[in-house]
């Protein structure tokens, strides 16, 4: 999982992060990413010790997820930053922009600015600094693993609070993705101000409820 980093390090980038997104493919709720940024020594010192096991999020359970993001946070040498976009900008931008800009966000608040930066998936532009984009990343960079994280778990914790403000959705157990107990209070309440108009069932639950 430090192949990728090493070879970064040894062309003398000095601060290196990865960077990782959550929250594409939902139907409501932001897109947020998540950076994480250490240096070197420290990394190799963390991977075979207390972030061992540490993987792309989606592979690990709420608890697990919830055991490496409180590590991560914890420790004083380790830099998180964490970016988003609203569902009004994801409509405005469309999902594949909006996703990158969250992404420039989440390394532009970094506290310290890195000097290269692994990204999970596709080439991103518009960061401050150089990159180089890995596919499925998430599962072969420890720096993009970390950050997935830190996507997820932020994304998660606003789609409970935002459960609150909105019980019939259920965004508590399906965190603004199309399930079938999501779509059925989409077609029978109408979208939320929370969910993305630009995306296709929600245009349609919203035009099926303003027929007359």
């Amino acid at each position: 999982m430090l192949a990728f980093e090493r070879q970064h390090w040894q062309a003398g980038y000095g601060l290196l992060a990865g960077v990782d997104e959550a929250g594409r493919g939902p139907l409501a709720g932001p897109v947020v990413a998540g950076a994480v940024a250490v240096e070197h020594e420290l990394l190799e010192s963390l991977a075979p010790g207390v972030l061992l096991g540490l993987t792309d999020s989606k592979k690990l359970t709420e608890r697990r997820r919830e055991h490496y993001f409180g590590l991560l946070q914890e420790h004083p040498g380790i830099l998180i930053g964490v970016g988003e976009c609203s569902p009004a900008e994801i409509d405005d931008l469309n999902i594949l922009r909006a996703t990158y800009l969250a992404m420039r966000r989440a390394v532009e608040s970094l506290p310290q600015c890195p000097g290269y930066v692994l990204v999970d998936g596709r080439p991103v532009t518009g960061l401050p600094c150089d990159s180089t984009a890995i596919v499925r990343g998430d599962g072969r960079s420890l720096l993009i693993a970390a950050a997935s994280v830190v996507a997820k778990v932020t994304r998660d914790r606003q789609m409970l609070a935002l459960d609150d403000l909105y019980p019939a959705y259920g965004f508590a157990r399906h965190k603004g993705y199309g399930s079938q107990a999501h779509m059925q209070a989409l077609f029978e309440y109408g979208p939320t101000p929370i969910h993305r108009r630009s995306f296709r069932p929600v245009r349609e639950a919203e035009a099926i409820r303003r027929e007359p």
